[in-house]
């Protein structure tokens, strides 16, 4: 086995054991919702390791890994604060009162293991980026993959916190929040978690696979739209506040931001 399928193959079984014992433990506490921690900052870990053992320039790796850990690091403090002051995450506690408590158990066995599979699929991009060639020094595009990160990281970090403010004021208990992003885009955070993505593509668009760094910002997309993100946000968002939430799906882009209807 080369060096790459085995420092993939090891990355995939630490996480995998890592998500079998986070099920043990929701199992007893009933909060699934930490498995999203798990899987943001497994990614950034894994990520930071392919970055450690890639043959690719030096430069390059620690930038790679710098973002990522940075990436990784303000994403799991932000969804640890959140589960911290909250209870379970609406999304898994509404399979579980829709299938019973057993179903849901057998259901998140997988899913959870599932996590370390798309934490490997996630990180792929930075391991392709990480072996580039180590003669290819930085170039525009570099530097253009770090201005796509911050931007992404900046919006994403002021979506974040627009909602949690809207959401800390007793006033807007059941109102839809439309302030600052959120009335451009009804999943600006998603959005710019997307964009962020394609600061990969553009880091690692040196080596021979560089078309695999693409694969980052098609799964994300994938990902936001048919699996884990729009669907059961908005599914959730229309059964607590009904006709407010449809009456905004009619007037705001669901994903990019866009001026809102009748503005």
């Amino acid at each position: 086995m080369t060096e790459v399928g085995e420092t993939v193959l090891f990355g995939w079984l630490i996480l995998a054991v890592v998500m079998h014992l986070l099920w043990m433990w929701q199992k007893k506490t009933g909060r699934a919702g930490f498995v999203d921690v798990a899987w943001s900052l497994g990614t950034s870990a894994l990520a930071i390791g392919f970055c450690v053992v890639g043959s690719g320039l030096q430069e390059r790796r620690l930038i790679l890994g710098v973002l990522m850990g940075l990436w990784g690091m303000r994403l799991t403090v932000h969804l640890w604060n959140r589960l911290s002051r909250e209870k379970e995450d609406g999304r898994y506690e509404s399979y579980r009162k829709e299938k019973g408590q057993k179903a849901a158990d057998r259901f998140y066995m997988i899913f959870f293991q599932m996590q370390a599979v798309f934490a490997l699929i996630f990180a792929s991009p930075i391991l392709v980026a990480a072996y580039t060639p180590e003669d290819a020094e930085l170039q525009t595009l570099d530097y253009i993959g770090i201005g796509i990160w911050v931007l992404a990281l900046l919006g994403e970090s002021i979506a974040d916190r627009q909602l949690e403010n809207f959401r800390k004021n007793p006033e807007n208990r059941g109102e839809v929040c439309r302030v600052g992003l959120w009335a451009w885009s009804r999943h600006p955070n998603y959005f710019f978690e997307w964009l962020h993505w394609f600061a990969y593509v553009a880091i690692g668009w040196h080596g021979e696979w560089r078309y695999l760094t693409l694969f980052g910002p098609i799964a994300m997309l994938l990902f936001l739209f048919k699996f884990t993100g729009i669907p059961i946000t908005e599914k959730q968002a229309l059964r607590s506040r009904g006709e407010k939430y449809e009456k905004y799906q009619r007037e705001v882009s669901v994903f990019f931001p866009l001026p809102p209807k009748g503005s």
